[in-house]
């Protein structure tokens, strides 16, 4: 059983990213499960002095998470051409740790004009040494209501989408 980490890097009750993950999770292959960070508003700011034995209860159980996962998943908005600020925090915790090297990772996109925040998200997680994987996925969402958003994550189409993407995942973390 992979055991695979999805975290959306919206902190918006209504995301399309933290739906696409819900929607992964839920569409998940037999041999995997998909664990749902929610966390991320909870983190506090990064600080280096607060590493170590002073790491904050909140972080210590995100680099956790990261590093029992067999492979993660991150769901990013863009946010003035950048990679939101919950989700950099995020990430900056797991820095000076071992948990993101060699670690699996696919990116997936609720928005097709998520260019600049796509580029910038993959050069921090190949810097930080994240085997990212290149295949992903992208269900446009942006702009939709909930109730819309669930309807186009049911569409049989994007079901497939999603558990070809899945799959694929889950075949590249099983051959690193």
């Amino acid at each position: 059983m992979l055991n695979i980490l999805a975290i959306s890097g919206s902190l918006r009750a209504a995301s399309t990213n933290s739906a696409l993950v819900a929607a992964l999770a839920r569409n998940a292959p037999p041999a995997c499960r998909i664990t749902v960070y929610d966390r991320l508003g909870r983190l506090p700011i990064f600080n280096p002095d607060d590493e170590g034995e002073r790491t904050p209860h909140e972080a210590s159980a995100l680099i956790d998470a990261v590093t029992s996962a067999d492979g993660i998943i991150v769901s990013c908005p863009e946010y003035a051409h950048g990679v939101p600020g919950g989700l950099k925090n995020a990430l900056d915790w797991l820095v000076s740790r071992d948990a993101a090297v060699g670690k699996p990772a696919m990116p997936v996109h609720a928005s097709p004009r998520s260019l600049y925040a796509r580029a910038a998200l993959a050069e921090i997680m190949r810097t930080m040494s994240f085997a990212l994987y290149d295949g992903g996925l992208e269900i446009a969402l942006l702009g939709k209501k909930a109730v819309e958003v669930e309807g186009i994550l049911a569409e049989e189409a994007n079901v497939l989408a999603m558990r070809n993407a899945l799959a694929a995942f889950a075949d590249f973390i099983r051959t690193r």
